[in-house]
Order: structure tokens, then sequence, then C-alpha cells
């Protein structure tokens, strides 16, 4: 049974998702407090994770609906079909959205030079197959940004694609429209986050076909989909603090943990710093109390 709503198990559980199909047409997204590290889910939830990626999504919904139309049909749990309406955990953390065929590749805009890009750029001087001006430093803008998309794995690493990989997967067409699409809308992100002080170095979508139409599925610009960097502390030629769960990451490898499941349970003070790294990121972005999403949503208080 699911711990939503007495309703059954889900239909699809991802690392920090679960999917349920509403009828013919439509999906409801629950982002559960479930979090992952190095692709192992971790025995430890950290609190009100789900609401700060289901709200942080909602807002970038909003403010790309112009650029591309979203699988976006509602998040209020009192327009859910029953069971689900009923059950008030489900609030704030929860989409009603449109099924879609689910393009086969994570795409990727890159904005700064960091993670595994950093990474290919210093065997390659390129990040999947886009090359780069020689001598660039980790973390450093990069004259405009770059669309790196992957595969899209059901186990284990997304592996990075080449511009004619990509083409190859899904037609000429289709992977030029899927690149300015992202880069489109992570531009207008990036602007967006800087403004409110904060850099979005980089940030991967999903996008699908419904009814024909093409769509952004999924999460957007949310701490587990983008790399988000305080700008008042930027400093090129080393790695920079972030608002998502690198505090896990790196309390996990000081802590001897080798990757592999299972994982060891999170103490409370990794817990509480991780909480409100998440808490931080929303609050920064949207201008408002995450608590004041909460209650627009039918939060109960804990």
């Amino acid at each position: 049974m699911s711990p939503w709503s007495g309703a059954p198990g889900p239909d699809a559980r991802g690392k920090v998702r679960d999917v349920y199909r509403v009828g013919e047409d439509a999906l409801l997204l629950v982002a559960t407090d479930r979090v992952s590290a190095f692709d192992v889910v971790l025995p430890t939830p950290i609190p009100d994770k789900g609401r700060v990626l289901t709200g942080l999504s909602l807002f970038w919904f909003e403010r790309t609906s112009d650029l591309v139309p979203n699988h976006v049909l509602s998040a209020e749990r009192t327009k859910f079909p029953h069971p689900f309406d009923a059950d008030p955990e489900l609030a704030g953390r929860s989409t009603l959205a449109k099924r879609a065929e689910v393009m086969p590749v994570e795409c990727v805009a890159r904005g700064y030079l960091s993670g595994s890009g950093w990474k290919q750029y210093q065997e390659e001087g390129a990040v999947c197959g886009v090359p780069l001006p020689s001598g660039l430093a980790e973390s450093e803008r990069l004259a405009e940004p770059i669309f790196t998309p992957t595969t899209k794995a059901a186990t284990g690493h997304d592996m990075p694609l080449t511009p004619k990989e990509t083409s190859d997967l899904l037609g000429l067409g289709l992977a030029e429209k899927l690149r300015e699409l992202t880069l489109t809308i992570y531009e207008r992100a990036a602007r967006i986050a800087f403004e409110r002080g904060i850099i979005l170095a980089d940030t991967k979508f999903e996008f699908g076909f419904a009814d024909g139409e093409l769509i952004l599925i999924d999460e957007v610009c949310t701490p587990d989909s983008s790399r988000f960097w305080p700008a008042d502390g930027y400093e090129p030629g080393h790695g920079q603090p972030s608002f998502d769960k690198q505090y896990v990451r790196d309390w996990l490898d000081d802590a001897g943990w080798n990757h592999e499941p299972p994982a060891p349970p999170l103490p409370g003070e990794v817990v509480t710093r991780t909480a409100a790294k998440y808490r931080e990121a929303y609050e920064g972005i949207v201008g408002e109390p995450l608590s004041s999403y909460l209650a627009r949503m039918g939060v109960t208080p804990a």
C-alpha cells in the first residue's frame, strides 16, 4: 500500500518521486522527502524537501509558460481526484500533470564550468563534444551558455551525448528545438536568479510530447536539478558553496562511505542543515518565506 491516501502503491517510483496514473491522460507526481546521493537513496528523509522542489518548480513553470507549455494541470490538493484529495500530507508536494511521451535525453544547460563539465573539460578541452577555449578555470563563467545533453539512465549514471549523438537519437530538427528551448529557458531563469543574488550555474530540463505538443515536464530549476551559488561569494578557480545536498555528499565522504548501498543514516545536524539549504534556495529565489507557500497550499504546521 502507498503511504499516501490509502491508495494502491505508485505506478512508478523514482529516487525522489512517486508517480500515480490518474485516468488515461494524467499523472499525480508526488515529491517525497527522500534524498539520494551518488545514485543511492538514503535511509533518512529531509523534512519538507519535496515541498521545496514542488514549490520552486511551480514558480518556474509559471515564469516560463510563454516560452513553452508545461505539464501542470493543478497543484491544489482539493482538486485532485479521490482518494488523493483527502490526504493532507500530499499538500504542497504534489502536482496533477499531463501524461507525456518523455524524450530520452536530459537537456542540460551550462553557464559555468563545474561538476562533470569541469572534469570533461580537463580531460578533453570540451563538454559533450562542445569545444571550449583553453585555460578556463573551475567555476568560470562561459562566454555563452552551452547545451550538453545526456542519456536518461534507468539505473546508474547518465552519459554525455555529443551533438551528433543527440541528433542521431532524436532527429536533427527535434534536437535543435530542444537545444534552443533549453538555452532560452536557462537564460531567463539565470537572469531572474541573478537579480535575487543567486547564480544558476547549470541545470537540466526534461521535455515530452502531449497531444502532439512539445511540453516542459518533471521539475524546473530546483536544488536537485540545478547548481545554485550565492553570487556575493562567487570566485572562479575552485568549487563554490551551493544551495543543495552537497553538505550531505561531503558528510558521506567524510564518514568513509564507499558509495555502495546501503547508505548510512544521516545524523540530526546534517538533516537540519540540509533542510535549511533547501529552504534557503526557495526563499532566496521566490522572495517569500517557505511557510507562506505551505500555508497557501493548505499544509498544516507540524
